[in-house]
Formats: structure tokens, sequence, C-alpha cells
């Protein structure tokens, strides 16, 4: 870990920001108004607390720890609290006042229980554990440690208990490789653990270790993000209601399972972010942080802000001391601990605004991003956040906002009055995608409004592509190829089974939809686990709605390995797309220029990297002999990728050995042209050799 430059000037720099945006002036008070909150509270904390690095680093402080000597000591965050204990496996789970915590300044409870006579802990590892909170009514309810490294389930029971995880030297996962570095643009694998096996069953981080990370580096993708990880009590919710933020799921294994799957993914070259969900928590009692010390508030707002209507779950309060300690230390946590790389940031529009984005089209109005509506607290939070992992991390870290809204500066830096994100999810673009194929017919594919949509982004601020992720696999929408292919999936996917008109076009505009989000879409992209191969069901959990089963909480990567099946021509499509971006690092060229889009024709053409021009043919029945399309630099071209080779179940229509050499004659406002073959619903990509 790098010591960090935590320097901060008193006032953002703006010129490069203006120069960036000229419109972003007229809003220029309230930009700095909210870089004076950023920094006052950072200016705040390293005066209270020595520094804000100090400041994170709370798990070493607060829940239950074994010191040198053998000895416990616990501290907890319980302002509301008339007392605590702590009970468990280590003494029979009495309530006894030998176990009692002490009252300490600022709502902290402290306790500290001596070695054993041999000089033994007298908690042991995995030994189970619960804080008894004595409310002032004299009643005691039970809560779990809301900084506790590991809490688990028991079989017969529907309620998480903490397990103290202290294991032996010999028995502690050691990290062997560095953190990796980018070498090309970053390719993410959104991943869910308990679903990466084509088994009925929750999954664990050894399968996965064992059987999906060589599939992601085979398939050339340089990151995994992975879901649901955070412990959460109800499986279904895809780890979207987080009951215990510093523990990793049980339910996949334990935390140095988790540690080899990282180490594992870094040895490859792999970087691994974490979906953090810091946006809202659930309103568990027992098992979760609501309602922690008695009281409707502690980690919370009280009253209708700290209640989300639509997910049923409680929101922090951002003002809070140490409801700022606990989120941030979290942070450093997961890095510190695990070896993260760095952080997708869950709900991000549901942070930054007061409606939480509900009910709210965002029409793109500058108004509506710099009005009342803008939650500073949440915004500060965020602010901070990323000022705290770009100091100490900055030869690594990324962070990622989840956020649909559109909000400028998001992903500019701190100093220049931005929130401090490397990169923004594209949320419009699967939209697109599935409006096109839900609501017109391929005749009728309005190729302004997909261009539009794929290149409708903030200049200078990084987004990340994807035609779907797993918001499109659950159950209530449906994948791509699902919306292209459904029930013919289930008859006509064998390789034997004869020509399926449903199926051609679907392994068809499947690979021409990925390619041209990649190429055109963003300075990144996003693949959900499966997808690649055009994964043939959706995504359910086990639940009551389903008599809790497994049947679609599973990848189906059976189906890929099958000779047999045309699953294999989509993987292979997708495993040349993504080398091809990682030899010619096409996604961190920022800019591209499209030069052909013919709505009657079809075609779209355009330029990336200097060196490649992509070809699209999506019209359903026309070829195109001798097209002329401009290309900027001149020279001989070559095809590199072709959606209808054979090895990706095309119709092998290209001959790949004719070289295409450019024409001094200016075409489409570029300064060169050459002729093409396109044969109908296929994509090309020419690269420069000469």
């Amino acid at each position: 870990m790098s010591q960090g430059d935590f320097k901060l000037p008193p006032d953002p720099d703006l010129e490069k920001t203006f120069q960036l945006d000229g419109y972003l002036k007229t809003y220029e008070h309230e930009i700095r108004r909210r870089y004076k909150c950023f920094y006052d509270l950072v200016t705040k904390i390293e005066k209270n607390e020595g520094s804000l690095e100090k400041f994170s680093r709370g798990y070493q402080i607060f829940g239950v720890h074994r010191k040198e000597d053998n000895s416990i000591v616990a501290t907890e965050w319980a302002p509301g609290a008339a007392g605590m204990y702590l009970r468990g496996d280590f003494n029979n789970w009495e309530f006894d006042e030998k176990y009692a915590f002490r009252r300490g300044d600022f709502g902290r409870w402290h306790l500290t229980i001596a070695p054993n006579p041999d000089g033994s802990s007298p908690i042991k590892h995995e030994s189970k554990l619960k804080l008894g909170v004595r409310l002032h009514n004299g009643s005691i309810v039970d809560r779990i440690c809301p900084w506790a490294k590991m809490v688990a389930r028991p079989k017969t029971v529907p309620i998480f208990e903490q397990i103290f995880w202290d294991p032996p030297e010999n028995q502690r996962y050691k990290f062997k490789n560095a953190h990796p570095r980018l070498t090309s643009g970053l390719k993410i694998y959104e991943s869910h653990v308990g679903i990466a096996s084509w088994e009925g069953k929750v999954a664990s981080y050894k399968e996965f270790t064992q059987n999906v990370i060589p599939r992601i580096a085979d398939l050339g993708y340089n990151a995994i993000q992975l879901m649901a990880v955070m412990e959460h009590a109800y499986y279904a919710s895809f780890g979207y209601q987080v009951t215990s933020f510093f523990a990793a799921s049980s339910r996949y294994g334990n935390p140095e399972e988790l540690k080899e799957l990282i180490d594992v993914a870094h040895s490859k070259g792999i970087i691994v972010l974490l979906d953090v969900v810091h946006s809202h928590a659930s309103k568990n009692t027992v098992d979760g942080l609501n309602q922690f010390d008695g009281t409707n508030s502690c980690y919370f707002h009280d009253g209708p802000r700290g209640t989300h209507d639509l997910w049923d779950s409680r929101l922090f309060n951002y003002t809070e001391w140490e409801v700022l300690r606990f989120l941030l230390s979290n942070l450093r946590w997961w890095i510190e601990e695990y070896r993260f790389d760095g952080f997708r940031f869950d709900g991000v529009t549901s942070m930054l605004y007061h409606s939480h984005g509900m009910g709210h089209g965002f029409s793109g109005h500058y108004d509506e991003y710099f009005g009342l509506n803008t939650d500073t607290d949440s915004l500060v939070y965020l602010m901070v956040s990323n000022h705290l992992l770009h100091s100490l991390y900055a030869d690594f870290v990324i962070t990622v906002a989840e956020e649909v809204s559109g909000m400028p500066l998001l992903c500019r830096p701190l100093i220049e009055g931005g929130a401090g994100f490397d990169y923004r999810l594209a949320m419009a673009i699967p939209d697109v995608w599935i409006k096109t194929l839900k609501h017109s017919s391929d005749e009728e594919w309005d190729l302004d409004v997909i261009i539009h949509t794929l290149t409708n982004r903030r200049y200078g601020e990084k987004c990340i592509a994807y035609a779907e992720s797993h918001d499109q696999a659950l159950v209530g929408d449906k994948t791509i190829a699902f919306w292209l292919m459904d029930k013919d999936m289930y008859t006509h996917m064998s390789v034997v089974s004869g020509d399926n008109l449903v199926i051609d076009r679907g392994i068809a505009l499947h690979k021409m939809i990925r390619l041209i989000t990649i190429g055109l879409g963003g300075e990144a992209y996003l693949n959900f686990i499966g997808n690649e191969f055009g994964h043939p069901e959706w995504l359910d959990f086990p639940r009551i709605g389903n008599n809790e089963s497994f049947h679609y909480a599973r990848r189906q990567f059976n189906l890929v390995d099958d000779k047999n099946l045309k699953y294999r021509f989509l993987n292979n499509f997708d495993r040349a797309m993504i080398h091809l971006e990682s030899k010619y690092n096409f996604l961190q060229h920022h800019q591209n220029y499209v030069s052909l889009k013919h709505q009657d024709d079809k075609v779209i053409v355009f330029e990336r990297a200097d060196i490649l021009v992509f070809i699209f043919n999506f019209h359903p029945n026309k070829s195109y002999a001798d097209y002329k399309i401009g290309v900027q630099v001149p020279g001989t071209y070559k095809v590199v990728l072709d959606s209808d080779a054979e090895e990706f179940g095309g119709h092998k229509r290209l001959d790949h050995n004719v070289v295409y050499r450019t024409f001094p004659e200016p075409w489409n406002n570029r300064a060169n042209h050459i002729f093409v073959y396109i044969p109908s619903r296929t994509a090309i990509v020419l690269a420069k050799i000469d």
C-alpha cells in the first residue's frame, strides 16, 4: 500500500472544467460550494482524527479482536443503547456481568476479556458470538457486531450469527501476487460466485477459482466484477440487501478461500472489483444494522429520509461521524484484507438525489443536477471515498459509478470540481437494445437512435459500455439471446438440427450487437457471466415463489463446452472480440468517428484507434458488393475480425486473404476511400497493415 497524498487545495481549479464544458460556467457557484463541503469535511476529519488514513482504519479498533497477549478487546458504537453484553460459545450464551461493556465517550462501548489462566484466548477461532443490547425499557435484544468478519446461518435457523474468524497462522491465506495493472482497455466479466456452476446449488469460491477464472482468462477479460460478496441474509436479493458489511458471504466458503480466488485472478493479470453497496442496507434487525442500538437512527436517518420505500431498505446518515468512519473503513477493509482492486458503487443515482431518481426521467438540463434535489451529504461522501481511495492506492485502484441520471463531473477529478470516479456505467445502452428488439422489425431498426445512444456520453468522462448486464438477465426481463431466439434455443441450437431462420438471425445479431457496443459505446466494456455464449435461460434465485428451486440460479457452462451445440460459436466470437481489443487497445482511444449510418442500407461505418475500421451491415437480406466507404488513414487494410466466419457460426462469405487498398479521393468526410463486400447481417473489422 502506498502512503498516499491527502493534500487538498482549499479551492478547485475549474479552468479545465469549463474548457471541457462551457455550459458548466453558469453553475460555478454550486460546483465550488460542493467542493467546499468536501474540503471542510476532510479538513475536519484530519483535525479531529489525526488523518483521513487513520480515520479509515476503524476495523482495527471496532468489533471483537484478539490481542497479541491473547486477551480479547471489543469496541462498539451504540449511542442509543442502555447497556451491552458479549455472549457466545465461550460463556454458554449467558448474559454475564463479567462480559458487560462499559460506556465510553461519544456513544462507544468497551469490553476487555483477560486471557485464560493457561495464556490461551478465551474466544476460540470459529466460536459463535452475539451482542446483547440492553434497551432503555430494560429488555435485551440480540444483535450482530456491525464489524463482524464472518457470519453464517445454521441450516435449521433463518438468522445469521457471528463467527469469530481468527484462524491460526498456518491456515491464513498468504498472497503471492501484486495488484495487476491494466495494459489495455478495461474489459469486465461481471460475475456472481453462487451461480457459477451448471449444477443446481450454490457454487463456492473454490469452484469459481478452479472452473471460472480459467474461462475468463481464456476469453481475454482483464477484470472481474464480483457481485453479492458482502453478506446478505436473503440470497434472492442478489446481494443488494446487505446485512454484514465487513463479512464475505459464507454461503460460498470462508474468507481465506475468497482471498485465494482474488490472488489466482491476479496471477493471470486480472483485476477484481467488488460490487459495494453503500447506498442502502437491509431492514433486518437481529442480523443486520437496522435499530442496532435499539433506536430507529444510529447508522441511518430517522424518519422518512432513512427509508427507501421502493427498495424496502434503510438509508445511511452520511453526516454522522461514526457512519462515515464505518463506510470509509469498509472500503479500506476490502482492499487491505482481501486485495480487491477497486469498487463498482451500487445505486449512485439513488444516493445523489433526495428523490432517489424515482419518477424522474432526467432530460439532461443542468438545473436537474445542480438544484435542490441533489443530496449534498451523499455526494460529499462519494467525493471523500474517491479521495481516500485514489490517494492511498493511486497506482491501481478503479472506482465505477452505477449512475443513470448523467450527473456532470461525476467522473472528473476532485480538483476539477468532480466526484472523482474513474468510470460510469452507460446504462442507456442496454435499454435501447431491448427496445429495438422488442418493438421494431429488422427493417425498422433506427440507426440514428442506436448510434446516438452509443455515442451520447460526456466528453472527458469515461463510460463502461455493455449490451446487457445482470439487470437484463433477471426474471422480469429477457436477455438479448432470449429476445432474439427464445423457444427455438431449446430445439435448434444443435449443429445437427438443421437450418433455422430464427437461430441464424439470432446468432448473427447477437455478435453484431456486442461488437458495435464495445466498438462505439465507451472507454470500457462489461459482460455478465454466461451472456457471452448466449445463455439460454434467465436468472431466478431460489425463493418461495419458485419452490426454492435452483434451476435458474446457475450458469450452464456445460452447454458451451458441448461441441455439438452452437453456443460455442458465440463464445468463440466473444473471445476473438475481446482479444482484438487487447491487441489494438481501441477502448483507450476515447473518441471515434462515425463516417456512415445509412438508414435504408442499414450500414454503419466508424473508425477507432486510427487504424481500425468497423463495418456493420444490419440489413436482413441485402449484401453489398464493392460498397464504397470512407477511410481517413491511407494504406492497406485487411480483415481482422469477421462475424460471418465459420468458427463463429457464420456463412463464411468473405475471403480473408483479400487486402483493401485506399484510394486518395475523399468520401463521407474522410480523406480516402475503399471498396468492400459486406454480406447481410455481418460485421467486419479492418486493420491497417502497412
